[in-house]
């Protein structure tokens, strides 16, 4: 098989080995030129391009079996609503319809974002989205809606992705926070802090692929029920000798429980 995978950061690299030792041709891209020789010892070949070129992703997705965006907008340019705008559009919007409109078979990464605080008792995938007019949920939302407007398209929505070895671990985040943003987050403190190791979050998109699903899954970790983030990160800051992080809440996830029923009734097992 012939898969592509546009965006390869933490998840899309460890998609990439998972796929190229099972024997497949995989093309990864970056937007970054420095990056190639990272790239290409996982993957079968390298693309240096946007997701929206079209003409570039057009000619990279030629003959390939899928098409995998894991595409990531960049933290420096999401700290705070307005940054948040041409960001998000760019890489999520843009980029989803580009792919959905050269590659009849697109899976989506997708954010547990666009449910915002969520409604009723549990979150699964009938749940509405949010109206919330944060780029961060509506541009999620304008990806999925590209995607699934095709006959093979299917969307995978994820939360916050965690465990690669580069990833910066959760009390230097917290330091960061109150060294480049004076401790103020775009994050809602009542959301529950879930999260999912990057070797799971790969292994649901290849599971997805693999067993051409289509529609909406999650892929949260829902055997128990995380703490909020202010109980999370206040901890944390208690332990380090920092003062609590003052939450904005422009971008609000899920206040209860999540359900990945539908995944795992597919047949998906968490690992990690």
């Amino acid at each position: 098989m012939h898969y592509v995978i546009i965006g390869c950061g933490n998840v899309g690299m460890e998609l990439a080995r998972r796929w190229k030792a099972a024997g497949h041709r995989v093309t990864g891209t970056t937007t970054t030129p420095d990056r190639v020789g990272e790239l290409q010892e996982v993957c079968s070949d390298v693309a240096v391009l946007r997701g929206s070129d079209r003409e570039a992703v057009e000619k990279a997705t030629r003959g390939a079996d899928a098409v995998v965006l894991t595409v990531s907008p960049r933290i420096s340019r999401s700290f705070d609503a307005e940054s948040r705008i041409a960001e998000y559009a760019d890489t999520l919007t843009a980029s989803a319809a580009t792919a959905a409109a050269v590659h009849p078979r697109v899976v989506f990464t997708s954010s547990v974002s666009v449910y915002g605080a969520g409604t009723g008792d549990v979150v699964d995938e009938s749940t509405p989205p949010t109206d919330d007019d944060d780029a961060s949920p509506r541009n999620f939302a304008s990806g999925e809606e590209a995607v699934l407007s095709t006959a093979r398209g299917a969307v995978v929505r994820i939360p916050d992705v965690y465990g690669h070895p580069r990833d910066i671990d959760y009390p230097s985040r917290v330091k960061m926070a109150h060294e480049m943003l004076g401790g103020s987050v775009p994050f809602s403190a009542e959301s529950l802090l879930y999260r999912i190791d990057y070797r799971d979050a790969a292994a649901a998109l290849a599971f997805v692929v693999e067993n051409e699903l289509t529609g909406v899954y999650n892929a949260v970790p829902d055997e128990t029920v995380p703490p909020t983030n202010e109980q999370a990160f206040g901890e944390i800051c208690a332990a380090e000798g920092l003062p609590p992080l003052s939450f904005r809440g422009e971008i609000k996830t899920p206040t209860m429980p999540v359900s990945s029923a539908k995944l795992r009734a597919a047949g998906f097992k968490f690992a990690h």
